[in-house]
Protein backbone atom coordinates (compact mmCIF):
# COMPACT_ATOMS: atom_id res chain seq x y z
CA UNK A 1 0.00 0.00 0.00
CA UNK A 2 1.43 3.34 -1.01
CA UNK A 3 1.76 5.97 1.70
CA UNK A 4 -0.15 9.00 0.47
CA UNK A 5 0.76 11.04 3.53
CA UNK A 6 4.48 10.78 4.37
CA UNK A 7 5.42 11.50 7.96
CA UNK A 8 7.02 14.94 7.94
CA UNK A 9 6.20 16.30 11.39
CA UNK A 10 9.78 15.79 12.64
CA UNK A 11 11.76 16.34 9.41
CA UNK A 12 13.67 19.30 10.84
CA UNK A 13 15.24 17.16 13.57
CA UNK A 14 14.54 13.53 12.60
CA UNK A 15 13.81 12.33 9.07
CA UNK A 16 13.13 9.02 7.35
CA UNK A 17 16.84 8.79 6.53
CA UNK A 18 17.70 9.18 10.23
CA UNK A 19 15.11 6.54 11.12
CA UNK A 20 16.50 4.11 8.52
CA UNK A 21 20.07 4.69 9.77
CA UNK A 22 19.04 3.89 13.36
CA UNK A 23 17.33 0.69 12.21
CA UNK A 24 20.41 -0.35 10.18
CA UNK A 25 22.71 0.23 13.16
CA UNK A 26 20.35 -1.69 15.47
CA UNK A 27 20.05 -4.60 13.05
CA UNK A 28 23.82 -4.75 12.63
CA UNK A 29 24.19 -5.08 16.40
CA UNK A 30 21.29 -7.52 16.88
CA UNK A 31 21.92 -9.72 13.84
CA UNK A 32 25.69 -9.45 13.71
CA UNK A 33 27.05 -8.99 17.23
CA UNK A 34 24.38 -10.72 19.34
CA UNK A 35 23.31 -13.17 16.61
CA UNK A 36 20.41 -14.65 18.61
CA UNK A 37 18.60 -17.02 16.28
CA UNK A 38 15.10 -18.35 16.89
CA UNK A 39 13.04 -20.66 14.71
CA UNK A 40 9.53 -19.56 13.78
CA UNK A 41 6.97 -22.29 13.07
CA UNK A 42 3.99 -20.53 11.52
CA UNK A 43 0.67 -22.35 11.59
CA UNK A 44 -0.87 -22.76 8.13
CA UNK A 45 -4.43 -21.83 8.99
CA UNK A 46 -5.70 -22.69 5.49
CA UNK A 47 -4.48 -26.32 5.52
CA UNK A 48 -5.21 -26.98 9.20
CA UNK A 49 -8.63 -28.60 9.55
CA UNK A 50 -10.83 -27.70 12.50
CA UNK A 51 -13.60 -29.62 14.19
CA UNK A 52 -16.95 -28.42 12.79
CA UNK A 53 -18.66 -28.35 16.19
CA UNK A 54 -16.11 -26.75 18.53
CA UNK A 55 -13.57 -25.34 16.07
CA UNK A 56 -10.77 -27.29 17.78
CA UNK A 57 -7.78 -28.86 16.10
CA UNK A 58 -6.25 -32.21 17.01
CA UNK A 59 -2.61 -32.15 18.15
CA UNK A 60 -1.22 -33.95 15.12
CA UNK A 61 -3.56 -32.20 12.67
CA UNK A 62 -1.90 -28.76 12.77
CA UNK A 63 -0.13 -27.95 9.51
CA UNK A 64 2.87 -25.62 9.41
CA UNK A 65 4.66 -23.50 6.86
CA UNK A 66 8.36 -24.30 6.49
CA UNK A 67 10.30 -23.07 9.55
CA UNK A 68 12.07 -19.72 9.29
CA UNK A 69 15.08 -18.52 11.25
CA UNK A 70 14.61 -15.06 12.76
CA UNK A 71 16.77 -12.75 14.82
CA UNK A 72 15.35 -11.17 17.96
CA UNK A 73 16.33 -9.83 21.33
CA UNK A 74 15.20 -12.39 23.91
CA UNK A 75 14.30 -12.18 27.58
CA UNK A 76 13.08 -15.22 29.49
CA UNK A 77 11.09 -14.60 32.65
CA UNK A 78 12.10 -16.52 35.75
CA UNK A 79 10.28 -19.79 36.44
CA UNK A 80 7.09 -19.68 38.51
CA UNK A 81 6.92 -21.94 41.55
CA UNK A 82 3.22 -22.55 42.28
CA UNK A 83 0.99 -24.97 44.10
CA UNK A 84 -2.32 -26.61 43.38
CA UNK A 85 -5.52 -25.58 45.16
CA UNK A 86 -4.78 -26.95 48.64
CA UNK A 87 -1.07 -26.10 48.52
CA UNK A 88 0.28 -29.59 49.17
CA UNK A 89 1.63 -30.34 45.69
CA UNK A 90 3.95 -27.87 44.01
CA UNK A 91 5.03 -27.48 40.41
CA UNK A 92 7.62 -25.32 38.69
CA UNK A 93 6.81 -23.86 35.28
CA UNK A 94 9.33 -22.22 32.95
CA UNK A 95 8.96 -18.48 32.45
CA UNK A 96 7.57 -16.79 29.37
CA UNK A 97 9.81 -15.86 26.47
CA UNK A 98 9.56 -12.18 25.57
CA UNK A 99 11.16 -11.26 22.28
CA UNK A 100 11.65 -7.96 20.53
CA UNK A 101 11.93 -8.12 16.75
CA UNK A 102 12.40 -5.35 14.21
CA UNK A 103 9.36 -4.79 11.99
CA UNK A 104 11.78 -4.26 9.07
CA UNK A 105 13.29 -7.72 9.71
CA UNK A 106 9.86 -9.37 9.51
CA UNK A 107 9.06 -7.40 6.34
CA UNK A 108 12.40 -8.36 4.78
CA UNK A 109 11.64 -12.04 5.49
CA UNK A 110 8.06 -11.64 4.27
CA UNK A 111 6.61 -13.19 7.43
CA UNK A 112 4.21 -12.24 10.17
CA UNK A 113 4.02 -13.71 13.66
CA UNK A 114 0.51 -14.48 14.87
CA UNK A 115 -1.23 -15.91 17.91
CA UNK A 116 -0.75 -19.67 18.08
CA UNK A 117 2.50 -19.80 16.11
CA UNK A 118 5.45 -21.57 17.75
CA UNK A 119 8.95 -20.31 18.47
CA UNK A 120 11.93 -22.62 18.96
CA UNK A 121 14.58 -21.21 21.32
CA UNK A 122 17.91 -23.05 21.65
CA UNK A 123 18.52 -23.31 25.43
CA UNK A 124 21.70 -25.33 25.02
CA UNK A 125 23.65 -26.89 22.16
CA UNK A 126 21.42 -29.99 22.24
CA UNK A 127 18.07 -28.73 23.60
CA UNK A 128 15.44 -26.51 22.02
CA UNK A 129 12.55 -25.29 24.14
CA UNK A 130 9.35 -24.49 22.26
CA UNK A 131 7.01 -21.62 23.05
CA UNK A 132 3.64 -20.62 21.68
CA UNK A 133 2.77 -17.02 20.84
CA UNK A 134 0.21 -15.61 23.29
CA UNK A 135 0.62 -11.91 22.41
CA UNK A 136 1.68 -11.10 18.85
CA UNK A 137 2.67 -7.52 19.68
CA UNK A 138 0.89 -5.95 16.73
CA UNK A 139 -0.20 -2.90 18.71
CA UNK A 140 2.85 -0.66 18.39
CA UNK A 141 1.28 2.79 18.72
CA UNK A 142 2.71 3.41 22.20
CA UNK A 143 5.80 5.47 22.98
CA UNK A 144 7.88 2.39 23.79
CA UNK A 145 7.68 0.97 20.26
CA UNK A 146 8.04 4.31 18.44
CA UNK A 147 11.34 5.98 17.69
CA UNK A 148 11.18 9.59 18.93
CA UNK A 149 7.47 9.71 18.07
CA UNK A 150 8.30 9.17 14.39
CA UNK A 151 6.92 5.67 13.83
CA UNK A 152 6.96 2.13 15.20
CA UNK A 153 10.12 0.13 14.64
CA UNK A 154 9.77 -3.11 16.62
CA UNK A 155 7.26 -5.50 18.13
CA UNK A 156 7.34 -7.13 21.55
CA UNK A 157 6.01 -10.67 21.30
CA UNK A 158 5.17 -12.76 24.37
CA UNK A 159 5.33 -16.55 24.20
CA UNK A 160 4.29 -19.11 26.80
CA UNK A 161 6.24 -22.36 27.19
CA UNK A 162 4.73 -25.24 25.25
CA UNK A 163 4.42 -28.61 26.97
CA UNK A 164 6.72 -31.35 25.65
CA UNK A 165 3.79 -33.27 24.13
CA UNK A 166 2.18 -30.11 22.69
CA UNK A 167 4.85 -29.31 20.09
CA UNK A 168 7.82 -31.43 19.09
CA UNK A 169 9.03 -29.51 16.08
CA UNK A 170 8.21 -30.27 12.49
Amino acid sequence: MENKHPITRLNKFFSKEDFDLHIDIGEEYLHGDLNIKLVLFRVDRQKTTKDDVYGEVGQDEIKYFPPIEINALVKIDEPKNSSYKNGTMRYLEPGNLIMSVYIKHLNDLGVDIKYGDYIGYPETEDRIRYYTVVNDGKVTSDGKHNMYGFKAFYRTITCAPAQEQEFRGV
